[in-house]
């Protein structure tokens, strides 16, 4: 079986391009020329200065002796949180905003949850001097704070999505229309692995650096390239999907994903579509997705701003129904104790989406010589509040 995108633009059954007829010049236009631009020799050569000497790329794989220690097992974190803007979105904004000038874009538009992606956003559009629209849901403006700040100190302007669950869904909506309304000189950069194709692939090959890295970084400090397990959390997933990409066709790594259970998978308040998705379309592609029995949406809940999605990208929802990947439901209480953990016995406060994915060591065992990476997404800055709340601090 293949996990990686056909030549069609499905993972499996899901995947492909459902789109409204004003998008369709600008997607065949995407799918026309992204591999081709990818794969140019100025494009990779922009691409992998921009990521050494702006990002700060490679990450540290840092080798967490105390949390080993706690859950007798050998456990990598790959450090993306030391990226510039302090997550891994940065990776993809930096490969898209060089996509958009080849294309001639004049404009770039985004969606953004836990804010992580309007920043890396805001910030490839300040140094490349190109007019930057951010769409937020008002929750996620109410409880990232910070990051709107820092998007705002960036030049970028920052939308209120008003309607439905007021979070990612709906920041997604409003970026569509937008997209709608300006097809000719506006670039949408997606921030996951999802939306109509090519944007899936061209997220995941973007983000692939992680594996890549890690597989050189293994090498060196194992004597292989590969681990017994990558572990990653997944809302859309795009950090879960650079973290698996080079070790999808490798059945000997172990592919676990972890997604929000909220405050229970059966509670009604809840983002595990693993568990209670059903095959449907959102945001052009088809995929597994939380929906009434006739289709309608059902609202997602997290205590994190970034994966409080309603589905999950054509790769994980392969990854899923192929058996490929495992997939752990954690909720909040568990995710948040898991990144006090961590900070407390490594001195590195993980962004609580990452938090969801350290939550799995208290989920299942591992054996004492196994190799266990984590992909430490982001850093914790922009959930200080929720923590403090939470933990009355």
């Amino acid at each position: 079986m293949r996990y990686h995108v056909d030549e069609h633009g499905y993972y499996g059954a899901y995947g492909g391009a459902y789109i409204p007829e004003m998008l369709y010049p600008n997607i065949a236009q995407l799918q026309a020329d992204y591999k081709t631009i990818l794969q140019d020799a100025e494009f990779q050569q922009e691409f992998q200065q921009l990521l050494a000497d702006y990002v700060g790329r490679p990450t540290p794989l840092y080798f967490a002796q105390r949390l080993s220690e706690q859950y007798n097992t050998r456990i990598y974190l790959k450090r993306e949180d030391l990226c510039h803007t302090g997550a891994h979105k940065v990776n993809n904004t930096v490969g898209q905003i060089l996509l958009a000038k080849h294309l001639g874009k004049k404009r770039i538009i985004a969606e953004t949850g836990a804010g992580q992606h309007g920043v890396a956003t805001a910030t490839v559009c300040a140094l490349m001097g190109i007019e930057c629209v951010v769409y937020m849901g008002a929750i996620d403006i109410e409880r990232q704070a910070p990051n709107v700040a820092r998007m705002k100190m960036l030049g970028a302007t920052v939308v209120s999505a008003t309607s439905g669950s007021k979070t990612l869904k709906d920041a997604t909506n409003e970026a569509i229309r937008d997209w709608i309304n300006h097809p000719e000189d506006t670039h949408y950069i997606i921030g996951s692995v999802v939306g109509p194709h090519p944007y899936p692939d061209l997220v995941a090959r973007l983000q692939s650096v992680i594996s890549e890295e890690i597989k050189n970084q293994l090498t060196q400090k194992e004597g292989r390239d590969y681990p017994d397990y990558v572990v990653a959390c997944v809302g859309g997933g795009s950090n879960a999907a650079g973290a698996y990409y080079h070790y999808l066709d490798r059945p000997e790594v172990g592919i676990i994903a972890v997604e929000a259970a909220g405050k229970g998978i059966h509670s009604g308040e809840s983002a595990a579509t693993s568990a209670l998705g059903t095959p449907g379309i959102i945001h052009g592609s088809k995929t597994l997705l939380m929906q009434t029995s006739d289709g309608q949406i059902t609202e997602p809940y997290s205590i994190s701003a970034g994966l409080d999605y309603p589905g999950v990208g054509p790769m994980h929802a392969h990854l899923f129904t192929s058996g490929r990947g495992e997939f752990i439901s954690v909720t909040d209480d568990h995710a948040m104790t898991a990144g006090r953990n961590l900070s407390r016995l490594e001195g590195i406060i993980p962004a609580i989406e990452t938090s969801h994915a350290l939550a799995v060591f208290e989920q299942r065992e591992f054996l004492p010589e196994e190799v266990v990476v984590v992909n430490l997404s982001g850093r914790g800055d922009k959930d200080l509040n929720t923590y403090i709340k939470y933990f009355n601090l």
